[in-house]
Formats: structure tokens, sequence, C-alpha cells
């Protein structure tokens, strides 16, 4: 019961180091609390704008920032305020979601290419064939072979970033099959797929949650480029992209509709990266 008891205690004290390394961090508490306020935004974009972001008047079209407006209106008259809300919304779901997938396929491939090195060459090439093509260009080629909507923007930024996470996940495999705990797994009778997914998976999460907080910038980053583009979320669904690609036709006349989503976007994608900095300072003593 003694040892348990200081097996606790040590955890609770490692925990607490983490916590103060990271508070110490005061451009990490930046990027959380952007981070907390663009997901306060996107999760409760029904309350805060209940009217929803496809409400026109056409008689209101192109006002200009005011009290009823605070962000003005584009040219359908559609509140952009509130465009931008449900386009942080978009934005966090395919964020989300992209990294989620991203970083379970990317682990799985890593680990196998890592552990078992008759397959390593062949998964890493492939991977480095992927990772030779611009993202950008991968992407428009992607969609190009599915319908427009989230899903498949989904599934073309998985395909993207996949080969990055199992990069990162090879890499800390093979510096972790050589210890002794997984030495001693085997010695046990364990098999490869427990050693793997149960010793090696535990201990090599800190660089792939790392490596996910970047991948969910970027991808918010591409899902927005790509609607801009007209390759990704179709209108008239509120993704900054397509509020972006709007505006262009009154870039001058009516600056509200670039200056209001770019601001969003930078908020956003500054946040999780400033975010993702903190994390790898807890998480990577090595960094610090």
């Amino acid at each position: 019961m003694k040892a348990n008891g200081i097996g606790k205690e040590a955890i609770k004290e490692r925990r607490k180091l983490k916590l103060k390394i990271f508070f110490k961090n005061k451009m990490a508490v930046v990027g959380l609390i952007l981070t907390v306020i663009v997901v306060f935004f996107g999760v409760f974009a029904n309350i805060i704008c209940p009217d929803g972001p496809y409400e026109m008047d056409i008689t209101k079209r192109y006002l200009a920032p005011c009290s009823e407006y605070i962000f003005g209106t584009d040219k359908m008259g559609r509140d952009v305020f509130a465009r931008i809300v449900y386009g942080i919304r978009i934005s966090l779901i395919v964020g989300s979601v992209t990294t989620l997938i991203t970083v379970v396929v990317g682990m799985i491939l890593g680990m196998i290419a890592g552990y078992f090195k008759k397959l390593d060459n062949f998964i890493m090439r492939i991977c480095e064939a992927f990772m030779s093509i611009p993202p950008i260009l991968m992407a428009i080629a992607l969609m190009s072979a599915f319908k427009p909507n989230i899903e498949s923007v989904v599934i073309s930024l998985c395909v993207v970033y996949a080969p990055q996470i199992a990069r990162v996940a090879r890499s800390a495999t093979i510096a972790a099959r050589e210890n002794t705990y997984v030495e001693a797994a085997r010695a046990q009778g364990a098999s490869s797929f427990r050693i793997l997914f149960k010793h090696i998976s535990a201990n090599i999460m800190s660089p792939v949650i790392v490596q996910g907080t970047y991948i969910f910038a970027t991808a918010i980053i591409l899902e927005a480029s790509l609607s801009f583009l007209g390759a990704g979320i179709p209108a008239p669904a509120p993704s900054l992209g397509n509020i972006l690609y709007d505006a262009k036709e009154a870039i001058f006349t009516a600056k509200w509709l670039t200056i209001f989503p770019g601001i969003a976007m930078i908020i956003t994608v500054l946040g999780i990266n400033i975010l993702g900095d903190g994390l790898r300072d807890v998480l990577d003593p090595k960094s610090n």
C-alpha cells in the first residue's frame, strides 16, 4: 500500500511540475486563452448568433459595421459576424476531426514501420512520396475526385498530413523499441501487437501530440485555402475561406469583409500554434 501511495504522490508531483512549466511560459498561457475563446465561439455559435449565418436581407447589403451588425453585412445582406462565428465552428470541426484521424492512422503506420524493419522501407517510401507533393496541390488533386463537402475535405487533409505523423511516430518507435521495458515484455512472451499498442504507444504520445497541434492549425489554413479556391466546402456554408472568397468582389469598397475573417483566422491559428509550443515544453523536457 505504501508503494502504491508513493507512486500516486510521484504522479501528482509530476503533474504539478508540468503545470508549473506550462504556466511559467507566458506565451503558452496566451495561446491557451486565445484557443479557449475561439472554442467558446465555435461551440456556442447557436447561442451567440441565434439567427444563423444564412439569413439574408438584400436591402441591407454591404452595410458597414454598426450597432446592429458589428462586423457589417456582405453582398447578400447577411451578418458577417454570424458567418464568422459559424465559420470558426466549421474550422474547428475540420481541424479536430482531421487531427484525430491523422494521429490514429499516422501512429499506427509509424509504429509498424519503426518496429518491423522489413516493413519500414515500404511504408516510409510511400509516406515520403506523399510528402514530396506540396500539401495544397495534393489536397486539390484529392478534392477533384470527391464531392465538395466537409467529409471530402477531412479525408483529403488526412491523406495530406498522416505521413507527417507517421514519420514522427516511426522515429519515436525506433528509439523506444530498444528500451529495457520492451525487452522485458519480449522476455515475458508478449506479442508484438501487445508491445506496440500497450507499451510503445504510451511512450511515444508526447511528440505525436505536439505534432498534432501543428497539424490542427495547418489543417484550418488548408481548409480555408481550398474553400477560397473553390475546391473545398461549397457555398453558402460559412467557411472562413468562403467568406474571404465572397469578399474579393468588394475588397476595396467593403474592406470589413476581408479584415474581420482574416483576424479571426489569425487568432485561431496563432492561439493553437502558441499552445502547441507550450505543450512541447511540457511534454518534451529535451526542448527546455
